[in-house]
């Protein structure tokens, strides 16, 4: 099940590109937890601390309990988006969405395959995996980290469906029951081009073709010309 995690936040007056860049050369990552019964509130964390959070982290959906300074009590959020530098992959802002632990709540979760399958095993086929998660429904303290699927059994041919999938006790999928999640497929075999090769050997043929006609061409002018000079060799012997 997903663990959930304590998190120190603090709330943000400072908005604007100037004031956050600010924040960010002191080390502080801005943020923002929104859902439920209460406004968005902009919230400003350490970014040690929640580095610290997503390197200890063992799957997608984090638990997070948010205590704010100057706030009574906590708030229980599932952390929403987290959004990276593309040069360095340092934590730029970090969404969290709130819950409450009496509600059930939606999420995506990673799909696993667990084992190896018979017919990849002994008979050199495929394993396709058709979904890398599944939307599901449940209740904050039963949100599983992933879903391990176990395809030992699959030979050539067999597939395991969304409605096949044995889910954790409280989770139901919410994803379609007759997608197919894993299956195994044969292996392909390429065959020789055969048509390829016929074509290359009859190139030669063709080649030779051309030069039979070019050469007879080449000889039409000349008989043409012998033919030509017939009738006047004739003429001149008869003048003599």
């Amino acid at each position: 099940m997903a663990k959930q995690v304590k998190l120190t936040a603090q709330r943000r007056e400072a908005t604007g590109r100037s004031a956050i860049r600010k924040l960010k050369a002191r080390g502080i990552v801005p943020a923002i937890v929104y859902g439920g019964k209460d406004k968005p509130q902009p919230l400003q964390v350490s970014r040690r601390d929640i580095s610290l959070m997503l390197s200890h982290a063992s799957g997608e959906n984090i638990l997070v309990e948010l205590e704010i300074a100057g706030s009574k009590g906590t708030r229980t959020a599932l952390l929403q988006e987290v959004q990276h530098s593309p040069v360095g992959g340092d934590v730029l802002h970090v969404d969290f969405h709130a819950i409450s632990m009496d509600e059930k709540i939606t999420a995506d979760v990673p799909l696993e395959p667990l084992g190896l399958a018979t017919g990849v095993k002994n008979f050199g086929g495929l394993l396709e995996q058709n979904l890398r998660s599944l939307a599901i429904e449940c209740l904050p303290r039963d949100l599983p980290d992933k879903i391990t699927v176990d395809v030992s059994a699959l030979n050539i041919g067999d597939s395991i469906h969304v409605r096949d999938i044995q889910l954790p006790t409280g989770v139901a999928a919410k994803t379609q029951p007759d997608l197919t999640a894993f299956s195994v497929v044969a292996p392909v075999v390429e065959e020789e081009p055969v048509a390829a090769v016929e074509e290359v050997a009859a190139g030669p043929e063709v080649i030779k073709e051309k030069k039979e006609e070019g050469e007879a061409a080449a000889a039409a002018p000349a008989g043409a010309a012998k033919a030509a000079a017939a009738p006047a060799a004739k003429e001149k012997e008869a003048k003599k």
